[in-house]
């Protein structure tokens, strides 16, 4: 890939993180006043006036913005509302919980998707591929809240097997996890199943798979060295979608498990009207899928190499 492909991409994703905080500024000055929530019902107009000053909401639209995008150029995401800490600090607090529940949904439906999908496709018709895309349907149509509060219900209140909410052990993780890697619209372990069996079967059908099988190349062979690699980049363009689905699903799966995380600061800091934390929240998640595309396209390019050719011919 040319030095000119990475410049246009470069310059995509400044434009797609501009519009983002772009976006979410204006948002938030139109959903209403911060001292209408923060600030008690009998304060004063001396008391709110004095906070809208030091908030710096009493300036016309166009300079607090402008303001905003020279702070947050300078790393500078101002202080919570809320907390009267840095807003950045604030968010860099809970990305760690967040990571961690989301990494091992992510670890939890590739181990169980995409293995299934693979075998459901070598196995097409059968008992095993009519029950995956069945859980593929499940997947993709149940919302995480619902799946969330059968699993507390179930596990927690009847079997009081597991908690119901916290993180401090193993045992906490478990039915978040499962939650997050089960009911996802995009990227749980049922849409990812199809989704291999769905490139399993295209890969399959391929003339050079026939080609490799009269040539007498061995079954597991053939699978494994020309099947699964070709199968696997659609894979990988649903993993990079996949890192922005986890933060959005884990927005309500943190508030229903009372999992520390940026998701549940997230409900919290929109509820409050937490401008600084708020903005702060979608920059990051903004920039981690815009990462993350790039990523993807890289991998697009080493997995197949008529991307390669492709990329470098369309910005020669």
């Amino acid at each position: 890939m040319t030095a000119r492909f990475f410049l246009v991409k470069l310059l995509r994703a400044v434009l797609t993180l501009l519009l983002v905080v772009s976006f979410v500024f204006v948002i938030l000055r139109v959903s209403g006043d911060p001292t209408d929530i923060l600030l008690p019902d009998d304060a004063t107009a001396d008391t709110i006036e004095f906070y809208r000053t030091a908030w710096g909401l009493d300036k016309p639209l166009h300079e607090q913005y402008l303001a905003y995008i020279v702070n947050v150029l300078h790393g500078n995401f101002g202080d919570s509302l809320r907390d009267n800490r840095d807003a950045l600090q604030v968010v860099l607090e809970r990305v760690p919980a967040t990571l961690q529940l989301g990494l091992s949904a992510l670890l939890f439906a590739l181990a169980l998707g995409v293995p299934l999908g693979i075998y459901a496709a070598l196995h097409r018709n059968s008992i095993i591929d009519r029950l995956t895309m069945s859980f593929a349907v499940l997947g993709y149509s149940m919302p995480n809240y619902f799946l969330g509060i059968l699993l507390i219900m179930l596990f927690a209140m009847n079997l009081q097997w597991l908690p119901s909410s916290g993180s401090a052990t193993f045992w906490h993780a478990l039915m978040p996890v499962a939650t997050l890697g089960l009911a996802s619209p995009t990227a749980s372990a049922g849409a990812l199943a199809r989704f291999a069996r769905s490139a399993m079967l295209e890969v399959l059908s391929q003339s050079y798979m026939r080609t490799a099988k009269a040539k007498g190349v061995p079954h597991l062979r053939r699978i494994a060295w020309h099947a699964v690699p070709n199968a696997a980049i659609p894979i990988v363009t649903i993993l990079g979608f996949k890192i922005g689905d986890l933060i959005a699903g884990a927005v309500v799966v943190e508030v229903v498990f009372a999992w520390p995380g940026i998701g549940r600061l997230l409900a919290g800091s929109v509820a409050t009207r937490d401008l600084p934390v708020v903005q702060a929240l979608f920059v990051i998640v903004a920039t981690t899928m815009v990462l993350s595309n790039l990523i993807v396209d890289l991998l697009y390019g080493w997995l197949d190499p008529r991307v390669r050719s492709a990329g470098g011919k369309a910005t020669a």
